[in-house]
């Protein structure tokens, strides 16, 4: 954005010298409109990232339900099911309560592919299950909390990991922030006004925003304070690890 103003700013000075007929009145009068037209898709971008923030935090609140829920039901399997399946239930919490939280984009490709192996382990041994009873309402439940799990991790791996903002708005972002910035240094060059401190604070200031808007499109690698809380899930692996103790101690 500096290189942008600069740009301008030189092509304002040389263009004032050719040409007395060069007035500051018209080239501010465009260099506000495209500033507006910026200030306009920086909305529009910054909405569809918030948008999809929010939709991330709603998911990791669904998913330590549906995988709570999960884990309740499967009180219901008989040995040797039911320890295989709470001890792969607490392995699923845990892997993505710690992965999702950091910035490594490798270790998320792993976990993710860790818990569509485990998804599939649990339906093996929910089927086991619902063959001894098929009518049973039990069985029927508990294999309706692993299809809402399996969907809301399908919606996680979609909309946190897949689904990015459009090149075209990009590309679209960064050639009027070209244009803008250039007008900004092209009107102070025109008007043969000094370099001040208001360009780099100006370009601070939008740049400051395209990288917020950036974070908030890449989870994984971004900026700490852009990143997801992973605090239901935190707290559904305490509560996991708790009813294992009591039972433990019971026994």
């Amino acid at each position: 954005m500096m290189v942008s103003i600069e740009a301008g700013y030189r092509l304002g000075r040389i263009a004032h010298r050719r040409s007395q007929e060069e007035k500051e009145s018209p080239v501010s009068a465009i260099e506000g409109s495209v500033l507006a037209l910026l200030a306009f898709i920086l909305a529009f971008t910054f909405g569809i990232a918030s948008n999809r923030f929010d939709s991330r935090k709603e998911l990791v609140r669904a998913e330590a339900n549906a995988i709570r829920t999960a884990w309740h039901r499967s009180d219901f399997l008989p040995e040797p099911e039911r320890g295989e399946t709470k001890s792969l239930l607490r392995q699923y919490v845990s892997d993505r309560a710690s992965a999702f939280q950091s910035a490594d984009a490798e270790r998320v490709e792993r976990v993710i592919d860790e818990a569509e192996r485990i998804q599939e382990r649990l339906w093996s041994l929910a089927l086991v299950h619902a063959y001894r009873d098929m009518n049973s309402d039990v069985a029927a439940l508990y294999i309706e909390s692993l299809n809402e799990m399996s969907a809301i991790h399908a919606s996680r791996v979609a909309i946190g990991v897949q689904t990015r903002i459009a090149f075209g708005i990009w590309l679209t972002l960064a050639l009027l922030t070209f244009f803008g910035m250039s007008m900004v240094g092209y009107q102070a060059g025109v008007a043969e006004s000094k370099r001040t401190l208001a360009m780099p604070v100006l370009a601070f200031a939008f740049a400051s925003v395209v990288a917020l808007i950036s974070s908030l499109d890449h989870p994984v690698g971004g900026f700490t304070l852009t990143r997801v809380s992973q605090q239901p899930m935190i707290d559904l692996l305490a509560d996991i690890d708790s009813h294992r103790m009591a039972r433990h101690d019971d026994r």
